[in-house]
């Protein structure tokens, strides 16, 4: 929670907060994401408008996941911006009631609202830091993955590479035809005479 007490409610009022605040669980998605309890610095700056406060900001995060290409562990930071307007509970614009999120429908659209002087900045850290996240992470941007045939890390063999690929299921019948054609060639040989011998020329 954030505290808007200092602001009151006179247009205008700014107020700049740094704080470090700590990453909830599954923040982030099925290949990368801030680990849970990791370290949000977190910069805002805080403006009183009629309607409410306007809170703009900006969020870094650590993030750890693994290589889309070769499945390796990796590390790297995120840096995500945002801005979010947070209502007062009893007044809009014009002085009016404020529509309520339970009035309407969740999601898309729905206010954020003062709670008192506190606001709760956590929905919109999470929003930001999930769409910033890369869709396709790499440990490094020429990574080249892993071997189609047998799954070594080709990063760490550059020469790797594979002979002729033969299916274990025809690998007996491989050796037979190797057996066949050396009988044959053995076949081909014509048969040697006496005439034939060097020694008894």
């Amino acid at each position: 929670m954030f505290d808007t007490r200092d602001l009151g409610r006179r247009p205008g009022a700014l107020k700049r907060v740094s704080r470090t605040v700590v990453a909830p669980p599954d923040l982030g998605n099925e290949v990368i994401g801030v680990p849970e309890g990791g370290k949000l610095d977190v910069e805002l700056r805080m403006e009183s408008v009629i309607e409410g406060v306007l809170v703009t900001g900006t969020v870094r995060a650590p993030l750890t996941g693994e290589c889309v290409r070769c499945l390796e562990p990796l590390t790297d930071e995120v840096e995500a911006d945002f801005q979010e307007m947070f209502s007062y509970p009893d007044a809009d614009a014009f002085g009016g009631v404020a529509p309520s999120a339970e009035d309407g429908e969740e999601g898309e659209g729905a206010e954020y609202l003062l709670q008192g002087d506190l606001f709760d900045l956590e929905p919109v850290l999470r929003d930001a830091i999930v769409l910033s996240l890369p869709l396709q992470p790499v440990c490094q941007e020429d990574c080249p993955g892993l071997c189609p045939e047998c799954g070594a890390r080709l990063a760490g063999d550059p020469d790797h590479h594979h002979d002729e690929v033969v299916d274990i299921r025809w690998a007996g019948l491989q050796e037979l035809a190797v057996d066949m054609r050396r009988q044959e060639h053995q076949e081909d040989k014509p048969p040697r005479t006496r005439g034939d011998d060097p020694q008894e020329r």
